[in-house]
């Protein structure tokens, strides 16, 4: 780890950089970021503010983390930039929970927009850094209609609009403070649940003189699973519905919504999304995919994957059981130590799908680290669909003790080309077993 100290006003802040890797989630092991705001500020890094979740009670935390990339395979991670209680705490009139921020920059100063749903809605605090810390958190004045996630767009002409609200998003133009909101501006209806399946957690971006508000979209299997978005030809509407973007649908057992952004980044285009872990619908992470416009502006739907931002994996790098994009059945990820994270509650029956691996057909050797339960069970190993080709079969004994980390192997069959990976559990009883990485050697 690597520590970094800010000076501000009369408080001294120490933050903490970590390392993560390309490969989703771009939060590390036992680090839970949610709700990804992302930009690119002028120093030519892409910055990702969000909110830190901490618990399976209860969503969010009291404060922010940021995570930045020069080149989206490595990952910095600052901690505490912002606080409404504890260390760095700049939330002088309440301690409730920090949920999904956003940040815009204007004229030397980074603005981080919070809200705080318990009480007192949004507030603003100010930085001369894009890593905080973030300091002197005041209220915003939005009288009578005070909601959560705030975001802020900034227009080409330097105006900046301020957008917030839940099951119908509000729009207003803020002053040039950058604090307070034109009251006389206020739309109510932005985007709407019944017309656009508007859930929450807004952000806006204009590219090629479309105005595109992005958001968790509920129009799927009755959740807000999906990020979706709308388009239209001025910020303040009207917005034409748009479509899906990604959808984190079967990224665990117990996930319930998604928030995002996109952004451009060194010529290509990503959309930033989180997933749930732990049987929840908190402990979130997360993630990215590149996507893709049409000649009308309209963007493709892209799917999860592991590889995120990366090309197609090597499979004789070691893959972290936890970087599964699908899952199906009772398995989730879960962590097992404050850095290390596996696949767990594992049944029969249970899958988990990793996309994309780049065979090279050659045979080789599957080799899994597992803690087997009283039961023990099976690994079948596919490619392309959950009963695709079958390349082996890895078999687990039960646990002859407490049960121990150990290293299983079998042989398996080639595959060649661009894969998704599945790995489908069997077994009885529900104390089968916990996988830690697989790879193939």
């Amino acid at each position: 780890m690597k520590y970094r100290l800010f000076k501000a006003a009369t408080i001294l802040v120490m933050a903490i950089q970590s390392q993560g890797i390309a490969q989703n989630p771009i939060a590390p092991a036992g680090g839970y970021i949610a709700d990804p705001s992302a930009h690119v500020w002028k120093d030519g890094k892409l910055y990702v503010y969000g909110s830190l979740d901490e618990s399976t009670d209860y969503y969010c935390s009291w404060r922010h983390h940021v995570m930045s990339t020069t080149d989206m395979m490595h990952w910095e991670i600052t901690e505490n930039v912002f606080a409404s209680k504890g260390e760095n705490d700049q939330v002088p009139y309440n301690d409730a929970l920090l949920f999904a921020p956003d940040v815009m920059y204007r004229d030397g100063t980074y603005y981080m927009y919070y809200c705080q749903p318990d009480k007192d809605a949004e507030g603003v605090a100010t930085s001369k850094s894009p890593l905080g810390p973030f300091v002197d958190g005041k209220k915003m004045h939005v009288a009578g209609v005070e909601e959560i996630d705030p975001c802020v767009f900034m227009d080409d002409d330097g105006q900046a609009y301020y957008i917030w609200g839940q099951f119908k998003a509000k729009i207003a133009r803020l002053k040039p403070n950058m604090t307070e909101i034109d009251t006389t501006t206020i739309i109510d209806d932005l985007v709407t649940e019944k017309e656009h399946f508007f859930h929450e957690g807004g952000y806006m971006v204009k590219r090629n003189g479309i105005y595109y508000f992005i958001y968790a979209h509920s129009g799927r299997a009755n959740m807000p699973t999906s990020i979706g978005y709308a388009m239209s030809s001025s910020p303040m509407g009207p917005f034409t519905y748009g479509g899906v973007i990604v959808d984190n649908d079967h990224c665990d057992p117990g996930n319930w919504n998604n928030h995002g952004s996109i952004v451009e980044f060194k010529g290509q285009w990503y959309v930033f999304y989180h997933r749930a872990t732990h049987n929840s619908n908190m402990m979130r992470k997360a993630c990215v995919e590149p996507i893709y416009f049409n000649t009308d502006g309209t963007i493709n739907e892209v799917e999860m994957t592991t590889q995120g931002a990366a090309g197609p994996l090597n499979p004789y790098d070691k893959l972290d059981a936890e970087r599964a994009c699908l899952l199906h059945g009772n398995v989730r990820v879960e962590a097992f130590s404050k850095n290390e994270e596996q696949l767990t509650g594992i049944e029969n029956g249970d899958k988990a799908a990793y996309k994309f691996i780049a065979f090279d057909g050659k045979n080789s050797t599957f080799t899994a680290r597992v803690k087997s339960g009283k039961n023990g069970g099976v690994i079948n190993v596919h490619i392309d669909q959950p009963w695709g080709k079958r390349l082996g079969t890895l078999t687990i004994p039960p646990a002859s003790g407490s049960g121990e980390w150990q290293e299983i192997s079998c042989p398996i069959e080639s595959a060649e080309g661009k894969q998704t990976l599945w790995l489908m559990f069997f077994g009885k009883g529900d104390a089968m077993f916990d996988v830690d990485w697989v790879k193939f050697e």
